[in-house]
């Protein structure tokens, strides 16, 4: 009876296994194509920006001494919005993914940064966004900063120009 029951033991154990293997064999089949659609597909990599001037001309500043803390922003501009005047201690520079913006300086200089384009910031400049177009504007922008220094100066005092 002992050999009886160890002979049953593995011969369960054999067709467990058998069934395993059949069942990893059939999804292995199942998942070919997905696995050659995946291998067929490439990491693509676009550069949107190079450059050490904001998007006015001026050269941006040297970094900062120290330890740096860098932080990431997503902001959505309702259509027909506009950002108080304010200036940015650290650089900073972002990509629209979403919409159209319009930047102007103090001095009256306007950029327009269409979807998909990054832009750089200006850095000890006064300025402002608006959103002039009819949809939400998405920009995501990325600040090279340092603990305890705000991402921007407001300047309430300063009334449309």
């Amino acid at each position: 009876m002992k050999k009886y029951m160890q002979w049953m033991l593995a011969a369960i154990l054999l067709c467990g296994a058998s069934v395993m293997t059949s069942c990893k064999e059939a999804k292995a089949q199942d998942d070919a194509p997905a696995q050659e659609e995946t291998a067929a597909k490439k990491v693509e990599s676009t550069e949107l920006i190079r450059t050490s001037q904001s998007w006015d001309g001026v050269e941006l500043p040297d970094y900062f001494q120290g330890r740096p803390e860098l932080v990431a922003v997503k902001y959505v501009f309702p259509a027909g919005q506009k950002l108080g005047w304010h200036h940015h201690v650290a650089m900073n520079y972002g990509v629209l993914v979403q919409g159209e913006l319009t930047i102007i300086g103090l001095d009256g200089k306007t950029k327009v940064v269409h979807e998909g384009e990054a832009v750089v910031e200006m850095v000890g400049t006064i300025h402002h966004g608006e959103n002039r177009g009819t949809k939400d504007c998405i920009l995501y922008m990325f600040y090279l900063s340092q603990k305890d220094l705000p991402l921007a100066v407001q300047h309430p005092e300063i009334t449309e120009l």
